[in-house]
């Protein structure tokens, strides 16, 4: 029955969903969204998606705004209103202050008759036929349409603004979408001195204990200039070992992989991983130029929480 109810709303984003995009795009201040009851649960969910697409928006409760909450609303913002009668005293209370601020008002209802309907700049009928509650009385079809129409303007928003990865990523820069989107390479790669390298001619046991001395499983083989040769990895070593290499006279050159795969600092992190996994290896050398600076390690990423 849900199911049924969203399906019917994609014939409701008419005209009136254009003007209410529009009254959103156009605000200077802040999308005020307000609701009771179950209504008003979802328009917290409405503000918060609205404000993490680049909208700025919060929530204030109806029933607070008649007692001092009024305050946080101006003539710049913009108010989303959501009811299902339409009907509901703390929302139909605000209208006349609203107008008198001169706040433009969408409205939410499943009643295009009701006084919050027609008082509004845009109505967006949320209506169903019949809650999926077995006695047609908890909102659950009712709230559910509200909530993708409340998502709709979102996006239709977020699309017309040019919303990008990078500007979600800046809205949630705490979790996990946040890190796979703002990470670059240089932030999570191992520099410096942390970076193990020998040079061509190096013995292969010599070579061991700078791999053994950085951790990381692996080292770079660089030239005079510090310019990338090749790697030698723990793959490169069990290879060594069944051919019988003598590993006190055998230069790294000639045991090393020459062409690995390699990224550069300003890479994203994300794309650092998916390389990794599309080549299954564990590290990867970071190079300005041909110039070795960094080794990326699976392990730095997992505890970036990259992966």
């Amino acid at each position: 029955m849900e199911a049924d109810a969203v399906a019917a709303l994609a014939q409701r984003i008419d005209a009136s969903f254009d003007h209410a995009c529009e009254i959103l795009l156009a605000t200077r201040g802040r999308v005020i969204v307000t609701g009771m009851g179950k209504s008003g649960h979802i328009a917290r969910k409405i503000a918060a998606t609205l404000a993490s697409t680049g909208t700025p928006a919060h929530f204030v409760h109806p029933g607070e705004a008649s007692h001092g909450d009024m305050g946080m609303i101006t003539s710049e913002d913009s108010v989303i209103a959501l009811s299902n009668s339409g009907k509901v005293p703390e929302v139909v209370t605000l209208l006349p202050l609203l107008k008198r601020l001169g706040t433009p008002v969408i409205s939410m209802t499943g009643d295009p008759t009701s006084p919050l309907a027609q008082a509004s700049d845009a109505h967006l009928n949320t209506g169903v036929e019949t809650e999926a509650c077995p006695l047609d009385l908890a909102p659950t079809s009712s709230t559910t349409t509200a909530l993708v129409m409340g998502d709709a303007l979102a996006i239709a928003l977020l699309e017309a603004r040019g919303f990008t990865a990078e500007d979600f990523a800046f809205s949630h820069p705490g979790g996990t979408l946040g890190k796979k989107l703002l990470l670059k390479v240089e932030d999570v790669m191992r520099g410096d001195n942390q970076v193990p390298r020998v040079a061509p001619q190096t013995p292969l046991a010599e070579a061991l204990l700078e791999i053994s001395a950085k951790g990381l499983g692996m080292t770079t083989v660089v030239d005079e200039a510090g310019h990338l040769d090749g790697i030698f990895t723990d793959g490169d070593l069990r290879r060594a070992i069944d051919a019988r290499i003598d590993i006190n006279a055998t230069a790294i050159s000639e045991l090393m992989s020459r062409g690995p795969k390699t990224v550069t600092p300003g890479m994203l992190a994300a794309e650092a991983l998916r390389i990794m996994e599309e080549n299954r290896i564990t590290s990867l050398v970071v190079l300005d130029g041909s110039a070795v600076v960094g080794v990326v390690h699976l392990m730095s990423l997992l505890q970036a929480g990259i992966a």
